[in-house]
Parts: structure tokens; C-alpha cells; sequence
């Protein structure tokens, strides 16, 4: 039985990969807002009734069931591995137990959105780079920035593809699918890194060549038309990698939460995720890297130092947040403000390790009358004192730019500027509500049904269906999250998620969450052992 990689595809014909991610996302949702909405999650389902006699897995094995004709079915309309002919004909879904037909499923999807990415790869690359008009606009060194190493990528996810095909053929019932993802991670997808390190480059040239070049913008246009595209951008093909290396870790945790707890598999699946979270973070750095080293070039030269001076670019330190606030002049005890004139604007630069204040000049200039390291910062908030002091904090400096204490009140322009400010100034100050890592029995929850772009440093950008543990709320619509798929923290408008309810999904999604990290509890736990030793 040869392996036939075009034969697997036409399985997927029906759908781009940008469709699949989106139709799975919102099934995720759909069936979150169904577990949320039962009185009691507890109930098992009919079909998920465990048989009276159930004979164990293994026997799947001595059966030897039929192969599954995946790769040669062309009329192929389903994505569920228990809606396979040959799954359904065999008798193995009255043999498997459900948590085991729900490990399958996992593990079939993996493989046929891998099917999907690689159909929108060769779309990429066939219709949009190798396209003849394209190539004659496009300068050689402009065609390398917006297309990078795809080519390397689609060649990795090929080589990908074809492994998780002969697995699928080896047995109706797949064995596994996570040591084909760890071998290919550690082996093969530094590539990823490479292509999304390229991103802020790509983003610019696409940019520059839409507003310089009319027949670039005329080609694309047109290229996007076509009925392969199926109305899909030029744009959402370029960052397919990223989401692709993403979505990965995020099917290879799915799988990690079905297996059974101290087996190969979940070893497998533990060694697959950890790698995975290796080369998205590395992916997320290199990102960053080159829009923080322009971004701190940029602030350096609007700085004017009135103390002495602090060197401001340097290969560990990036920009947190930055903003005007209001200074009242005069002694902080004061309760009657009768003018506006008792506030002061002045501006701030927080950086990750240093806290910079600044009064604007004329210029688009910032002139710096003081400073302190950002572990030096202590805040305190103001409560109940009147309309005039609403949204008050007292920020002090253990040690500022002359060598002492020194206390600024502040005035926010609402609610929830207050409080970012406050959370990016003392990040280890205690939020309304506990953090993942306090492994809280319970806390609020909120998954996301609105994908958000995060527009300032301290926000936290959403994919759909992601679900983050609420640590602080405002009353003007913001809320203070940590994602629990990767422990990353930000703000975010409350209208772009749906909050969970029910208290027996979130400790069930708090439960997943601590699996998923074991292998990173352990190590963190080692590390600090050695740290006290």
C-alpha cells in the first residue's frame, strides 16, 4: 500500500486551511457554550455510556481491523474519524471506549488540518509566488522579504504530512501521532522560527509595495479573486506559519488531555507539547526582537535627560507601556483640588526594568526628571475620596534618580488606566482575583468569541476560542486575563469574550491546564530547590 500525499488531500478539497481553523475554533466555542449552559456537567451522555462488558483495547490489535482507505477516498465530505466507512464498518466503536474514540479524534485531527495547512501552503506558493506577472513586478530582494523560506516550510510540512499519512495507515485505530510531532519539531521546525522572525519585515515591504507599486496592488487584486482563493487575502496565506506552529501546540495539548495519566502516550504527548512551546516562543522572540530594538532607537532619540542621563537602548530591556498622566502639585494630603491647574501632565516611558518620567516639550521631545528601576516601585491606591480624586494612585520610588525615596499622586483618565498602570508599575502586586499558578480551586473564567489585536504593549492579543482566567476587571469594560494554554497576561475589552459559568467546566479547564504544564511544574519545582540550596 503506497503512500500517496495528493490522495490524502483530496479528502480536504472542500477546505483552505484558514476555513478549517475557523469552522474547528468556532465548533470549540459552540460546544463550550453547551458544557456552560448544563445544570449539571456530571451527566454522561447516552452515547458516551460506558458498556456493561467492554473488552480492552488490545483486542483491537489482534482483530487486525482493515486499513482505512483514507488516502484513496476522492468523494471524502467528513473530518471525523468515527464517520470513516472503514471505522464505522470494522465494529471498533463498540469495542473502544469513549474516552479512547475521543483520543482518536484528536489525534485524526491533527493529521487532516496538517492536510489542510499544506493545501493552503501550495496555494501560496503556486498561485501567488510562482505567479509570472507577479515575479516580473517584484525585485528579487523584495520577493525574498514577503515570501521568506516558505518553500523550506511547505518542504518540512510535506515531510510532516507524509508520516502522520503512513501512521494513519498503518491501523483503523491510531496508535499514536505525538512521537511523529516531536520528532519533526526537534529535527525540522526551526524553520518556523526563521519565517516568522521575518514577519515585521513582511508587514512593511506588503505595505510599501500595496502604496508604491499600482501593478503589484492590481495583481494581488486580482489573484485574489480567483475562485481558489474562495475570497480569502493575499495576507491571511503569509501568516499561515505562525498560526499553523500555534494551532500545533494547541491539538497537541488536546491530545495530552485525552490520554491516560502515567502512560507512553502521555509522555509522548508531554516531550511533543514541550518542544512545540520551545519554537513558539522562539517564534513570539524573534518577533519582537526587531520591533523593540526600532522602538527603543526611536525613544532614545525623543529623550532629553534634565538628571543625569541613563542609557536607554539595550538588548534586554523593551518598552511595557507609555502614557500621559495627571500630577497634582502640592502635598498629596490635600483633599480640596478647586482647579484643574493642581494637576500636572506629566508622561511616562515603563520599560521592563526601568521607570522613566518625563514632562513633554515642544519638538515632539520628552524631558526626564526622574527615574528608578522598576523593582524599586511600589503603588497605592486611593479610594473613596471624592469625584475630584477618582482614579488616584500614589506611586512611590524606593530609590530614585538622586538615591531616594521619592512620591508622585497621579491622576488616570479612567478606571481601567488606573488599574493598567498600576498592575505594569508593581507587576507582583495582588490582583482582584488569584493567578493560574496559585492553583485556585476556582476563579473566573472568559473564553474568547471575538479574535482581538492587541494595540498597546500591556494588551493581550485573542484567537478565537481561547480561554483565560480573569485576575482583574474594570467598570468601564476592560478586563485583566491570563491565557490558560500559555500563562501569558494582558488586557483586553470584556465585549470580545463570553464568561464561563458554570464552576465544573472552569475547574475542568483548570484541571487540562495542569496536565498539560506537569513537565514545566517539575522543572520549575527543581529549579527552585537548587535555588534555595
Amino acid at each position: 500500500f503506497t503512500c500517496n500525499l495528493s490522495d490524502l488531500l483530496c479528502c480536504f478539497l472542500g477546505l483552505l486551511y484558514q476555513e478549517y481553523r475557523d469552522k474547528s475554533t468556532r465548533e470549540e466555542i459552540e460546544t463550550r457554550r453547551l458544557q456552560d449552559s448544563q445544570t449539571d456537567p456530571e451527566e454522561t451522555s447516552p452515547s458516551e455510556e460506558t458498556p456493561s462488558e467492554a473488552e480492552p483495547t488490545s483486542t483491537i490489535e489482534n482483530k487486525a481491523p482493515p486499513q482505512i482507505n483514507l488516502l484513496r477516498n476522492s468523494n471524502s465530505r467528513f473530518n471525523l474519524w468515527q464517520d470513516l466507512p472503514e471505522v464505522q464498518n470494522s465494529g471498533v466503536l463498540s469495542i473502544l471506549q469513549p474516552d479512547e474514540i475521543k483520543l482518536q479524534e484528536a489525534m485524526f485531527e491533527l493529521v487532516t488540518s496538517e492536510a489542510s495547512y499544506y493545501k493552503s501552503l501550495n496555494l501560496l506558493v503556486s498561485h501567488f509566488m510562482e505567479n509570472e506577472r507577479l515575479k516580473k513586478i517584484l525585485h528579487q530582494s523584495e520577493a525574498h522579504i514577503l515570501f521568506s523560506n516558505v518553500l523550506d516550510v511547505m518542504a518540512v510540512s510535506e515531510r510532516f504530512l507524509l508520516d502522520l499519512e503512513q501512521r494513519v495507515e498503518e491501523n483503523i485505530v491510531i496508535s499514536d501521532v505525538c512521537d511523529i510531532v516531536y520528532q519533526h519539531t526537534v529535527n525540522h521546525f526551526s524553520v518556523y522560527i526563521t519565517y516568522v522572525s521575518n514577519q515585521t519585515y513582511q508587514e512593511r515591504a506588503y505595505k510599501q509595495l500595496l502604496q508604491d507599486k499600482p501593478a503589484f496592488r492590481e495583481v494581488i487584486s486580482q489573484l485574489e479573486l480567483d475562485p481558489k482563493c474562495k475570497g480569502l487575502s493575499f495576507s491571511s496565506f503569509l501568516i499561515l506559519p505562525f498560526q499553523r506552529i500555534t494551532r500545533l501546540k494547541l491539538l497537541v495539548q488536546n491530545i495530552l488531555k485525552k490520554v491516560e495519566e502515567k502512560s507512553d502516550r502521555e509522555s509522548t504527548a508531554l516531550d511533543a507539547h514541550k518542544e512545540l512551546e520551545t519554537v513558539v516562543k522562539a517564534c513570539n522572540e524573534g518577533v519582537r526582537k526587531m520591533s523593540r530594538t526600532e522602538q527603543m532607537i526611536s525613544i532614545q532619540k525623543k529623550l532629553e535627560f534634565k538628571i543625569k542621563s541613563v542609557p536607554i537602548i539595550s538588548h534586554s530591556r523593551w518598552l511595557l507601556k507609555q502614557g500621559e498622566l495627571q500630577q497634582m502639585n502640592g502635598p498629596k494630603t490635600s483633599r480640596t483640588l478647586r482647579t484643574k491647574k493642581l494637576f500636572r501632565e506629566i508622561y511616562l516611558f515603563l520599560f521592563n526594568d526601568l521607570l522613566v518620567i518625563c514632562r513633554q516639550i515642544p519638538g515632539d521631545k520628552y524631558q526626564v526628571f526622574d527615574s528608578a528601576p522598576r523593582g524599586l516601585l511600589r503603588v497605592e491606591e486611593l479610594e473613596d475620596q471624592g469625584q475630584s480624586l477618582a482614579n488616584v494612585f500614589i506611586l512611590r520610588l524606593l530609590e530614585n534618580a538622586d538615591d531616594r525615596e521619592a512620591s508622585y499622586m497621579l491622576k488616570a483618565s479612567s478606571q481601567s488606566e488606573m488599574k493598567r498602570w498600576m498592575i505594569s508599575l508593581a507587576p507582583n502586586r495582588r490582583t482582584k482575583f488569584v493567578s493560574f499558578t496559585s492553583r485556585l480551586v476556582d476563579c473566573p473564567q472568559i473564553q474568547c468569541v471575538h479574535p482581538y489585536v492587541a494595540q498597546q504593549p500591556d494588551e493581550l492579543s485573542l484567537e478565537l476560542a481561547d480561554v483565560l482566567n480573569i485576575l482583574d476587571k474594570t467598570d468601564d469594560g476592560w478586563i485583566f486575563g491570563e491565557r490558560l494554554h500559555d500563562q501569558e497576561r494582558g488586557w483586553f475589552p470584556s465585549s470580545i469574550g463570553e464568561e464561563i459559568l458554570n464552576p465544573k467546566i472552569r475547574a475542568q479547564n483548570l484541571k487540562e491546564c495542569f496536565r498539560v504544564h506537569k513537565s514545566d511544574d517539575s522543572q520549575r519545582r527543581k529549579l527552585g530547590s537548587r535555588n534555595r540550596q
